[in-house]
């Protein structure tokens, strides 16, 4: 199969444009309870407990933050590994022990500075951490549309507990596809884990 192309998807540009402004309206102390939220929910969750690697992210702008997520899996002695944007956008990935690893990089994004451990490193973490927009109740994730995850969850083994982390309002709708679309298994937002029936 070819790699996933930026998608011009009219649907998911509209959906895209409606969610991230709802994003951005949304008030900054709102935004750290739900971070800490989603990273208790996350923490208690049984994969992630007993998960040797975990593969997260950095969270930027408007996205839920994931900076106590990061701080927990580290205190409870997890491998942490971030991805790294290759100029095609595809992910490499890098391990992480605080925030001494991370510098600026391209798309505005936080990334480690850290050796990296090639694009397949992801199918050798025991739980996959993505970013979103909004998500179906059949595990079908609405990105940024560049496929760059898309690319990444191609890599993983398919038992592999994947999880988009979202706010409450962005899980269970309606979310347009198309055939490189890869879906997730589970989402996670301020109210908790939500898992989806395998459909794959």
């Amino acid at each position: 199969m070819g790699r996933p192309q930026p998608s011009t998807h009219p649907a998911k540009t509209a959906l895209r444009d409606q969610l991230l402004t709802a994003r951005r309206r949304r008030p900054l102390v709102e935004r750290s309870e739900d971070a800490r939220a989603i990273a208790r929910a996350l923490t208690a969750a049984p994969e992630v407990r007993r998960a040797a690697t975990v593969a997260a992210y950095v969270a930027v702008g408007s996205e839920p933050g994931t900076a106590p997520l990061l701080s927990a899996l580290l205190a409870a002695g997890k491998r942490v590994i971030l991805p790294l944007t290759l100029p095609d956008r595809d992910l490499d990935w890098a391990a992480y022990a605080g925030d001494q690893d991370l510098a600026p990089a391209r798309l505005g994004l936080l990334e480690p500075v850290t050796t990296p451990l090639g694009p397949d490193a992801v199918a050798t973490a025991d739980v996959v951490l993505v970013p979103g927009l909004a998500v179906s109740l059949r595990g079908e994730r609405l990105g940024r549309g560049g496929g760059s995850y898309d690319r990444a969850l191609g890599r993983v083994p398919v038992d592999t507990f994947t999880c988009v982390l979202l706010h409450d309002e962005e899980v269970g709708l309606e979310v347009p596809t198309e055939p490189h679309d890869r879906p997730v298994t589970a989402a996670a937002s301020p109210g908790g884990i939500t898992r989806f029936a395998a459909t794959f």
